[in-house]
């Protein structure tokens, strides 16, 4: 179903390919490594100046890249070192953190964080595996920050207490639930502060009660993002996506009875509680104009994704797909969409623009490791509104305003992106659309 899709349920479906808004894996995929070969080579991603500490690897052969980060507001460092190489990574195939493994010597410089960690990656993947597979659930005390702001689906959310109760009842729901770390991009360095954007397959089955059900006993397979802000051992931001809709259909749950019960909730946020702004689409009421070209000679890989965004998004051109993806692209969306080729990332990116006709979006924070020899892995933070005006994702038009963001993280080769995972906030835009209270 990359093609159309016309009906209203159909989120709940699993074909429809989507482009530059959504991302995440599956078990039975190829793996990035496999698919970009050139994504995993050497170096150990030291930045420049830095000094490595004692059993570290040789300094790197490529120059990080050092670049501005999000916009103001935000809580992400003010310049951030990108990674020249994917030495420092996560192991294709191996995917979840082996308890009780001995460690080798710090591989990057973590002034900080706790001894344990050879590396960010190594954090990344092993506090995740001693919350959620070793469920100690307390140990979010001493790696998130007491005032950490999480971004998902319900909104934003202030302090640790609220995602530990989050964290407990999801484990009580899905207590067998294995969380494979599928791929981590990151950036930065302890000096500046990390940046990670951590995707994860999740398998288990539904044994305990959770807010839209009773236990279904179900198995559940499925993906998630979560990118992270991270200094001193500490989590201080997080922007999570839980491919909520594709969840609750392997459950055998009604996901749009279940998106109207989530809009007339007393805790969904209302498009004045969102904080976010009205995308610059046309300036001074003009027509949109094209993305500039790069300032100087070579690949620019953060002024490539900002283009494309642009380009399809704001300006409506879907050659631009063409031009920066391969012919044989692998595209994984929200609701565990998937597809393969040009078409498919097209088929998406005209169903969005299809239903929400004067949809304009922004990219909010670009970070990437790798260099043009051996490709570029790049996570991409986005955030867009439109109008429900016309046919396309989600039925008959509603003429309801909807606010959209999602995480994309794309797999470049040889300047050209053969691999997409990318995740947008869908169960949330459905309520925004179903609620039965037209005026919020």
């Amino acid at each position: 179903m990359s093609k159309a899709d016309d009906s209203r349920d159909a989120a709940a479906e699993q074909a429809a390919p989507k482009s530059v808004p959504d991302t995440a894996p599956d078990a039975g995929r190829t793996p990035s490594a496999a698919v970009a070969p050139a994504a995993r080579p050497g170096g150990n991603g030291i930045a420049t100046g830095s000094t490595a500490p004692a059993g570290a690897t040789a300094p790197v052969t490529t120059a990080p890249t050092t670049v501005p980060s999000s916009p103001p507001g935000t809580m992400a460092p003010g310049r951030r070192t990108m990674p020249g190489d994917h030495t420092i990574a996560v192991d294709p195939g191996y995917g979840v953190d082996a308890p009780n493994v001995v460690h080798g010597e710090r591989r990057q410089s973590l002034n900080g964080f706790e001894d344990t960690y050879t590396d960010i990656v190594d954090y990344i993947v092993r506090i995740t595996h001693r919350i959620w597979e070793d469920q100690d659930v307390g140990y979010i005390y001493d790696t998130y920050a007491p005032g950490c702001r999480l971004y998902d689906d319900s909104g934003v959310h202030f302090g640790v207490e609220q995602l530990i109760a989050g964290t407990m009842q999801s484990i009580n729901a899905f207590p067998d639930c294995r969380h494979y770390a599928d791929d981590v991009i990151w950036a930065g360095s302890d000096e500046e502060g990390f940046v990670t954007s951590h995707r994860a397959i999740n398998i288990g089955h539904h044994t305990g009660p959770w807010r839209w059900s009773g236990p279904t006993g179900r198995k559940l397979e499925t993906w998630v993002i979560a990118n992270c802000v991270v200094r001193n051992n500490e989590i201080y931001e997080e922007w999570v996506l839980y491919n909520t809709a594709a969840k609750l259909q392997q459950l055998g749950i009604d996901v749009l009875a279940a998106a109207r019960e989530y809009g007339n909730s007393k805790d969904f946020p209302g498009l004045g509680e969102r904080g976010f702004s009205e995308t610059d689409r046309i300036q001074g009421g003009r027509k949109p104009m094209p993305y500039p070209e790069p300032a100087g000679p070579g690949f620019d890989v953060e002024h490539e994704v900002r283009r494309l965004f642009h380009d399809v998004y704001n300006r409506r051109d879907l050659s631009a797909i063409d031009r920066i993806y391969a012919p044989t692209v692998r595209w994984h969306g929200t609701t565990n969409r998937s597809g393969y080729g040009r078409s498919d990332v097209r088929g998406m990116a005209r169903n969005l623009l299809a239903t929400f006709p004067d949809m304009g979006v922004q990219v909010d924070e670009v970070y990437w490791m790798g260099n043009d020899t051996d490709g570029q892995s790049v996570s991409v933070r986005w955030s867009g509104s439109g109008t429900h005006r016309g046919y396309g994702l989600y039925g008959d038009p509603t003429g309801r305003r909807v606010h959209l963001w999602g995480i994309s993280q794309l797999y470049f080769a040889q300047g050209r992106i053969v691999e997409e995972w990318s995740l947008f906030n869908e169960f949330d835009v459905l309520a925004q659309l179903l609620r039965d209270d037209p005026d919020a």
